[in-house]
């Protein structure tokens, strides 16, 4: 069991996840419902699309942080383009448009002109951020139409059409990095970039993508974050790429390139966000959510790293034991050996 566990993080996240639904439950009986889940699941969204983007981008072995400010940016396109009157749908493919441009000049910054991502994606953290403040000149953006709430209204089961889109998003995304070869690019280019170099994968452009492939990601939680709450804020998106990156290592996508899958991250998103509602729905204090989801965060992966070490120990075990049982070669044997070898 504990090899399983060790060898699957999406697994050990389930059962974590299970215990704290069984410890949390006890404690308040109500929390356990249909009602409860469908919370979870819409609260998750946002979280959800940003921490897709950054997983795409951190298994190339680079970083975005700017994921956050890219939300808010398109977020605010969105508000101020139906507040001009224009039309729902080309509103938000001017959001989509400046999730992409803003992740395609990352990715040209990163790829093509060589600036570390964690450099180049802080200086953008800024500069997005100061776009949308100039474009809204500091103020909310409220008011929004109905036809743009209604994209997060309730279909059945707890389920919004933009729950829908998410999921399809994440399936295409699994499909794509799974199914593609393009797709398996991307774990290449961050397991070993001059490897992948030598073995003619375009490795530029691979990252150029990632980039793009995460904008459009914020410029989607950007969509979803205004439909759900139905006004666009000044710190829209403020913070929510460390929570992303933080989702990312307790998934298993490892920081270093290479690994990571979508059921790890969903799982994560998920666990994550079902911790947020549990602190609402016992009413502890808001000022105690960041203390102990991260708490929480840090207990989940030292629990995950103890476990690995025990297995690692175990397979040690086992490799010193088969090596003990096996026969030590006879004089003979090493003899004979030595004269074959000298032939």
């Amino acid at each position: 069991m504990l090899d399983f566990l060790a060898r699957n993080r999406v697994a050990t996240l389930l059962v974590v996840l299970v215990l704290t639904y069984v410890a949390i439950g006890a404690a308040a009986p109500g929390y356990l419902s249909g009602a409860t889940a469908s919370v979870v699941v819409s609260n998750s969204l946002v979280l959800m699309l940003i921490s897709l983007g950054t997983m795409i981008v951190i298994l190339t072995r680079n970083i975005d942080v700017s994921s956050g400010s890219v939300l808010g940016l398109s977020a605010a396109v969105l508000g101020l383009s139906l507040d001009a009157g224009v039309s729902l749908p080309l509103a938000i493919a001017f959001c989509l448009l400046t999730g992409a441009a803003a992740g395609a000049f990352n990715g040209l910054m990163v790829a093509y002109l060589g600036i570390p991502s964690i450099v180049a994606t802080l200086g953008t953290l800024g500069l997005y951020r100061g776009i949308m403040l100039v474009l809204t000149g500091g103020r909310w953006i409220e008011d929004l139409p109905q036809n743009l709430k209604a994209l997060a209204g309730n279909l059945g089961f707890g389920f919004s059409a933009l729950t829908v889109v998410v999921l399809v998003l994440m399936v295409l995304v699994w499909l794509g990095l799974r199914k593609t070869h393009f797709g398996r690019y991307f774990y290449a280019v961050g397991d070993n970039r001059e490897a992948a170099h030598h073995l003619g994968v375009p490795v530029k452009r691979v990252q150029f993508t990632a980039f793009i492939v995460t904008g459009i990601c914020a410029a989607l939680a950007g969509l979803v974050f205004a439909a759900q709450i139905g006004f666009i804020p000044n710190q829209a998106g403020n913070g929510i790429e460390l929570k992303a990156i933080a989702v990312n290592v307790l998934g298993g996508v490892s920081l270093l390139g290479g690994t990571g899958s979508v059921a790890g991250v969903a799982a994560a998103v998920i666990f994550i966000t079902s911790i947020d509602s549990a602190l609402v729905f016992l009413k502890i204090p808001a000022y105690w959510n960041d203390f102990i989801a991260g708490a929480i965060l840090l207990s989940v992966l030292l629990l995950d790293g103890r476990i690995r070490q025990i297995v690692d120990r175990r397979i040690r075990a086992r490799r010193y034991a088969v090596h003990e049982r096996s026969p030590a070669p006879s004089a003979e044997t090493t003899k004979t050996q030595a004269v074959e070898a000298g032939r």
